[in-house]
């Protein structure tokens, strides 16, 4: 009788706790998007931002990030790729690959802020690329690494040994094995990871303040070269996102109407995160029952 007391009370409080957490995270995306939906208009997604008199909006910005996404997970997800792959299928227990573990984990504890200053140090000024895009996607993919390991590492491990066998019972070589069988198996919970590390990485701020710049000179989206300074596509650009025009402009206060601009790029930015977050349920969800035929 005490035993089922005890578990009924145990249960409870996890159920409170649990409805606890969900009620605040509810509570505080509610709060941005109510205050920031209104503001939030084609006008304001396309056109530039202004300094000194109102009407400006987050076009640059919101580009911006996206091209910082791509490039990122460009440079991040071959290295995780082969990492997660080494340690799943080659790795041996031994003092390398315990420090490779101890490597990981130590990155990924790391706050984002000493991660922008090592980029500010080493590829803003000892490799001279200046506050630059390709900058700032260097030292988020660093940020992002650990993560990306891990969710490959994750995904290969979870699969059943019998098809590991089964591929090599055929003849067949072990990389023919990791590439044929085990990498499709693992491709929902790897692109299942890799969106939702996405969206992480869109609504960073900290390490692009030292690396990406709070500036973006004036862009000229008809001008395609990436060599010329006002395309948008020259990666040794400034280029300042959107999670990093919320704090500028909250933090300098220059706009006359600061407030309405921060609630909808906050909002903005919101949405695109949970957007991450809710497809890569359905795309993971959608290929594994894709792949197993269910």
């Amino acid at each position: 009788m005490k035993a089922k007391i005890a578990d009924r009370i145990a249960t409870s409080v996890l159920y409170f706790i649990a409805v606890f957490i969900v009620a605040i995270l509810a509570g505080l995306v509610g709060y941005i998007l109510v205050k920031g939906l209104p503001h939030i208009s084609w006008s304001f997604i396309s056109s530039p931002p202004q300094t000194f008199k109102e009407g400006g909006g987050i076009g640059p910005q919101l580009f911006n990030s996206f091209y910082l996404l791509v490039l990122t997970m460009a440079i991040s997800m071959p290295i995780a790729l082969g990492a997660g792959i080494y340690m799943a299928e080659y790795a041996r227990k031994n003092r390398l690959t315990d420090l490779l573990r101890t490597a990981i984990e130590v990155l990924s504890s790391l706050p984002s802020i000493v991660v922008g200053l090592f980029g500010f140090l080493f590829f803003v000024l000892s490799m001279g690329w200046g506050f630059s895009i390709l900058s700032g996607a260097f030292a988020l993919a660093l940020f992002n690494l650990p993560l990306l390991v891990r969710v490959v590492e994750d995904s290969l491990r979870a699969i059943s040994p019998a098809q590991r066998e089964a591929g090599l019972a055929l003849g067949v070589s072990r990389w023919e094995t990791i590439q044929s069988v085990l990498l499709p198996a693992a491709l929902p919970g790897i692109i299942t990871g890799i969106i939702l590390a996405s969206g992480r990485v869109f609504g960073e701020a900290a390490a692009l303040i030292y690396t990406a710049g709070m500036s973006s000179p004036n862009l000229d989206f008809s001008n395609w070269n990436p060599f010329s300074m006002n395309s948008p596509l020259n990666p040794l650009r400034p280029a300042e996102t959107l999670a990093v025009h919320i704090w500028k402009i909250n933090g300098e206060g220059l706009m006359p109407d600061a407030a309405s601009v921060s609630s909808g790029a906050s909002a903005v930015l919101i949405l695109f995160v949970l957007i991450f977050n809710f497809s890569a349920r359905f795309i993971g969800k959608w290929l594994h029952n894709r792949m197993t035929s269910q």
